[in-house]
């Protein structure tokens, strides 16, 4: 490229970080452009499965960056690896013998002919100076690169097996998964996951698609959500299209169904995927589906389908462990190339332990608001993005009172607490202070374990899971946490 492209791309990067945040990713940095022509910018992706993604859920973003940096209209054409260069005409002299600049593009008014969406869209949002003559020529793009199925749902490029969490709660879903993605067809047909909202099942279904596709690109896959699936048949059946519908779920070697628990009560929709489970199954085709509750557990839903979910693999996920939410937390901060600190990911793990969608959600809070007023990731962002109110300047609590408190009902001497003794009768107190200094005071975890003997975040992060996990088991320990929380509030109060 030459410079003032190069310089146009960096400009596109920039505003899109200032202006979309919560769009950007750490590998927009490796998309490649390969130059301007014909008014459009020209980006070449890794995968794609990237080249889709960015089409469908980031194109107008990057044709307003586009825009914004040039000062022109310009449009933004996204290629795979292997897409050839799309052609366009030269320069051409308009009536009074003035030239257009290939960096103007002249609004079309017909998609018939191969004009690539891109200049259609970049036409429409020129507004009514922009709408043409009717002996407006049309500039068409010929070696437009595939676009995928529009009917079916996008796959992330981020749910990939290198970006899930493994932990207790999803080891063996995990571990299914990547054998499927291994050996489609021949693992475990069908494979169904089940478990709440927003655990990873989703994440799950879009590794083994991603997967696949890196090592049988030729895979013909079809994602969509089990609501598409009724959509479709419905519109299929007022249309009297049902050849073609069956030719599209059939005539694959992957299909993937989300929520596919939507099936109950709908009988005749739970017909058409018999059949169509039937015939994938005997060609030998893989099936993956997800589901909030296990097949049997699915309301109104006909015992042969269930007893055809059954035929595979059955796995569940359950709700992450706080050391397991600590690790999506930086994991889902590092795709977006944040930074955060391990006491803020620690502090947020402790407050949302219902779903990993939570959890992005505060990825993405805290990610707009460090943009926004232009400052880094701290505690004091992330209690704004948690809705907490400021912590006060006054009357803060203090390591000391805890550990006075703890010492105290516990018997034990402070310099036990700091010593590098585990007894049980030692541990258990050191632990309960960690937690409640992490509870209630605003010290790093490094700083926490600086008044126990110097121990590393690592040991406070046990320690507060620990507490965390017996205060559910024990309502005895549970209440002792309870009351030394009362007591060390009282003591500033």
């Amino acid at each position: 490229m030459m410079g003032q492209d190069r310089q146009l791309w960096a400009g596109m990067l920039a505003h899109l970080k200032t202006q979309y945040p919560a769009l950007c990713r750490q590998w927009f940095e490796e998309i490649e452009p390969i130059g301007i022509d014909g008014g459009v910018v020209r980006l070449r992706t890794l995968t794609t499965i990237h080249r889709d993604y960015l089409q469908r859920q980031c194109l107008d973003a990057f044709n307003d960056a586009a825009r914004t940096v040039s000062k022109m209209l310009l449009s933004v054409l996204f290629l795979g690896p292997d897409d050839p260069l799309p052609r366009v005409p030269p320069r051409r002299a308009d009536g009074h013998g003035a030239e257009i600049k290939p960096s103007v593009l002249e609004p079309q008014h017909a998609t018939s002919n191969g004009v690539h969406p891109a200049l259609e869209r970049a036409a429409r949002g020129a507004g009514a100076a922009a709408t043409p003559s009717p002996a407006a020529p049309v500039w068409a793009l010929t070696s437009t690169p595939t676009r995928p199925d529009t009917d079916s749902l996008v796959i992330n490029p981020d749910y990939s097996f290198d970006h899930f969490v493994v932990g207790p709660s999803n080891r063996l879903a995990h571990a299914a998964a990547v054998a499927v993605g291994n050996s489609p067809g021949r693992a475990y047909n069908p494979f169904f996951v089940h478990g709440g909202v927003g655990l990873g099942k989703t994440h799950l279904l879009q590794a083994i698609c991603l997967k696949i596709k890196e090592f049988q690109p030729q895979t013909r896959i079809y994602y969509t959500s089990c609501e598409g699936f009724m959509t479709q048949f419905m519109d299929a059946v007022q249309a009297g299209e049902m050849s073609a519908f069956r030719h599209r779920f059939r005539d694959v070697d992957l299909l993937v169904i989300d929520d596919i628990h939507f099936l109950a009560k709908r009988e005749r929709t739970q017909e058409e995927f018999f059949h169509t489970f039937n015939s994938l199954y005997q060609a030998h085709k893989q099936i993956v589906l997800s589901s909030d509750a296990a097949p049997e557990e699915i309301p109104d839903l006909e015992e042969r389908l269930v007893s055809r979910f059954k035929w595979g693999l059955v796995t569940k996920v359950e709700p992450p462990c706080y050391e397991t939410r600590v690790a999506i937390l930086k994991n889902k901060a590092r795709i977006r190339g944040m930074t955060l600190p391990d006491d803020v990911a620690c502090y947020v793990a402790g407050k949302i332990d219902s779903n990993i969608r939570e959890l992005e959600g505060v990825i993405t809070k805290l990610q707009v608001l460090a943009s926004v007023e232009q400052r880094p990731v701290d505690m004091g962002l992330a209690t704004s993005a948690l809705g907490e109110p400021p912590p006060k300047t006054d009357k803060q609590v203090q390591i000391q009172t805890i550990i006075a408190a703890v010492t105290d009902f516990y018997g034990v001497k402070i310099t036990d607490l700091q010593s590098k003794r585990r007894q049980r009768s030692i541990a258990l107190p050191r632990q309960v202070c960690m937690y409640l200094a992490r509870r209630h005071t605003r010290y790093s975890l490094e700083e926490i374990g600086g008044y126990f003997g110097g121990r590393d975040h690592t040991t406070v992060m046990h320690a507060v899971r620990t507490v965390e996990e017996r205060r559910e088991l024990d309502s005895d320990f549970a209440h002792v946490v309870v009351s030394l929380e009362s007591q060390i509030k009282n003591e500033i109060a």
